[in-house]
């Protein structure tokens, strides 16, 4: 594929372009959160399980951006106990290249560095504690003195 060279001016204006989209879906959660909404109207909870991970606070905060920003709607049902449903407007379809880009692009990454070249070993944080950490810190400063200068 090749690269398309712009003037100074085309430039700056897609920096602007760029900014403008990146501020809007910024962080590593609303695109995610957009995709599970793509099989239809979710609740709260739903979408918490579904987006492991992510913290209802942060949740509550995406939405409510994304609902600002036009691409999710908010429908409280007066029901006992009431019922909020969340679903994507027509607006967010204008996300659907994006977002097959993204996925095409992660796949074509994750097969580039993890698949079948490489394993890179990964712990989750949550279990990982400050001992460990230090722990493997000095066995590693431990092991670059026991090296001989001259090797």
């Amino acid at each position: 594929m090749e690269r398309i060279i712009l003037s100074e001016e085309a430039c700056n204006k897609s920096i602007v372009e760029v900014r403008d989209a990146l501020y809007v879906l910024n962080g590593k959660w609303k695109l995610p959160l957009i995709v599970s909404l793509l099989t239809g109207p979710r609740r709260f909870n739903e979408i918490q399980r579904e987006l492991n991970g992510i913290t209802p606070k942060v949740l509550s905060k995406e939405l409510r951006e994304l609902e600002q920003n036009e691409f999710v709607t908010r429908k409280v049902y007066n029901t006992v106990p009431v019922s909020v449903i969340y679903e994507l407007t027509e607006y967010s379809k204008c996300l659907d290249n994006v977002i097959e880009a993204l996925r095409a692009f992660g796949q074509q990454h994750r097969e580039r560095i993890i698949g079948g070249k490489r394993e890179i070993p990964r712990m989750k944080p949550e279990l990982v504690s400050t001992d460990q950490i230090q722990q493997a810190d000095s066995r590693v400063s431990d092991s670059s003195e026991k090296v001989p200068a001259h090797a």
